[in-house]
């Protein structure tokens, strides 16, 4: 099975009925299917006189090993061209330590593998257009002239002439690999405009269910094919499938795939044109519809309105929806059977509180605030720091409205918030840590915002906040070294000490109060831990 970058794989997990089929055919079939692959490389180099280098790296060499199954054109151009694309890459690596032995028996590689994507795609693709042809043909001219060109390079000693040679290699692979980009794209086109045809004309749900699973795992493979697929009409015809009552168990999986693609611009407009937002709202408010088919709405609703991608924030669709996506929201988190489910709702309204400072207040509205403060007790619904990040996300949002300070109170949320401020890691993740740091920074954001309110300051004070702000300031450790977790601190630190001054020592006051914020900064950023 050949792993993309990140530990994807290209293989898709067979079914049971189809691990069956692998058993039953005959081993020396496919013994003879894989040698095919396995050897034409190095055919390819004998048959033209080029011995097989002996280089230490060579082990490296890329080997595709098993083919994609027969009639399969997707799985073919992904895997081979995951080889030529990394075979261009290492050929440009070699050629800027000036490795021409290297550099040619991998050109030679490289010809072989693009004539053997050609040639395979071309006998199991529906029909190729003249467009595609004419690319072909310049692709495998290239090919052609890298491997004349890099064999020249062999013979000449000279170094002013191999300089000037290495310029001619290095424009001869640029132009190749945009034949090869453009030959891959033209090609993923054709089979994504079939898959969407399919989906788009099918009223079978066994057919609908195998293509749109085919879509989602194009979508998987990054946003470049998220992008073709958007602009094929996927996103059309996905919304259709989310439309018809005799697909609603397919829902689920359409809108996952949906989400998928909503991380590129294209998605997105997408959605705004068929309307997508008034579907998006009447799933989640329709409670006929299964938990699952509901949390991956809100999954899609958390897509595209991430304050992260700059597109999201022109949806001139959403605001007219926006009371009854919040409402389904809140309802949604109230309601949560898991962690899972919980957490895209909430990740939907945290980031619905970035796009608009009406949903705070509807929010407010309801009782939210008491929603999330309960779910912080159960363990069934909030258990990693990833979901307490959408929760404190929501307050320190929330918290900019005066009539959020008292319902935190009376929710005992200081209490919670407080407990934020000592997130830890469990598995030492870099994704893990990072989200700690930002709950930190979050609910020390929250706990200033908080702390105009003097009963909030005088709570927090009495919760014995101030202490904990003074450890996170002073200690690195204590909040891994995060410049903005020290920010936050210092910020609510201050807040509070305007309130109950007397809360500090002496040495906290003229360290971390009294002198400027950058002062104060500086001072802690360079401190060794050290409580003196």
């Amino acid at each position: 099975m050949m792993a993309l970058p990140g530990g994807r794989h290209l293989d898709s997990v067979p079914l049971p009925g189809q691990r069956l089929h692998l058993m039953q055919v005959d081993s020396v079939q496919r013994w003879m299917e894989d040698l095919k692959l396995m050897t034409e490389c190095e055919c390819m180099c004998v048959l033209q006189a080029k011995p097989i280098s002996l280089e230490e790296d060579a082990q490296g060499d890329l080997i595709l090993a098993g083919g994609p199954g027969p009639g399969d054109p997707l799985q073919l151009l992904l895997k081979r061209g995951w080889v030529i694309s990394t075979e261009l890459r290492r050929i440009g690596q070699k050629l800027a330590q000036e490795r021409w032995a290297r550099v040619h028996s991998m050109s030679v590689r490289l010809t072989c593998h693009a004539r053997s994507m050609v040639s395979e795609y071309s006998a199991v693709s529906r029909n190729s257009s003249q467009e595609m042809g004419q690319i072909e043909k310049l692709l495998m001219e290239k090919c052609s002239e890298l491997s004349a060109v890099t064999e020249r390079c062999l013979q000449v000693e000279n170094e002013h002439v191999l300089t000037s040679m290495k310029a001619c290699v290095s424009e001869t692979l640029s132009t190749l690999g945009q034949h090869f980009g453009q030959l891959l794209e033209l090609a993923l086109t054709q089979e994504v405009q079939a898959l969407v045809r399919k989906i788009d004309a099918s009223d079978n749900i066994h057919t609908t269910e195998s293509t749109t699973g085919n879509l989602f795992s194009l979508t998987q493979e990054g946003a470049p094919l998220c992008r073709i697929i958007a602009r094929e009409g996927g996103v059309v015809a996905l919304f259709k499938v989310c439309r018809q009552d005799s697909f609603r168990c397919l829902y689920p999986q359409a809108l996952r795939t949906l989400a998928s693609i909503c991380c590129v611009e294209e998605g997105v407009h997408q959605l705004e044109k068929v309307d997508g937002v008034l579907c998006l709202a009447d799933i989640l408010t329709d409670d006929s519809h299964s938990e699952a088919t509901r949390a991956e709405a809100a999954a899609v609703v958390a897509q595209v309105t991430s304050p992260h991608l700059p597109f999201t924030q022109h949806l001139s669709s959403f605001p007219e929806s926006m009371e009854e996506i919040v409402t389904a929201l809140v309802k949604l988190c109230q309601e949560a059977s898991s962690g899972e489910v919980f957490l895209l709702a909430s990740a939907a309204l945290a980031n619905i509180t970035f796009l608009d400072t009406m949903a705070c207040e509807m929010l407010l509205q309801l009782n939210a605030i008491r929603v999330l403060l309960e779910a912080c007790g159960d363990k069934q619904r909030v258990d990693t720091p990833y979901t307490r990040d959408q929760i404190v996300t929501i307050l320190a949002n929330m918290s900019v409205l005066e009539q959020c300070a008292s319902d935190i109170v009376q929710e005992n949320g200081v209490q919670l918030i407080m407990g934020m401020l000592s997130e830890k890691p469990r598995s030492g993740t870099p994704a893990e840590v990072a989200a700690c740091e930002r709950v930190q920074q979050k609910a020390a954001v929250t706990l200033a915002r908080l702390s105009r309110d003097p009963d909030v300051a005088r709570e927090a004070v009495r919760l014995s906040c101030m202490s904990r702000l003074i450890e996170l300031c002073r200690s690195p450790s204590e909040r891994n070294s995060s410049d903005a977790v020290l920010v936050a601190c210092l910020a609510a630190l201050r807040r509070l000490a305007g309130v109950c001054p007397e809360g500090l020592q002496d040495s906290d006051f003229q360290q971390l109060v009294q002198p400027r914020l950058v002062d104060s900064f500086l001072l802690c950023s360079n401190m060794e831990e050290s409580f003196v």
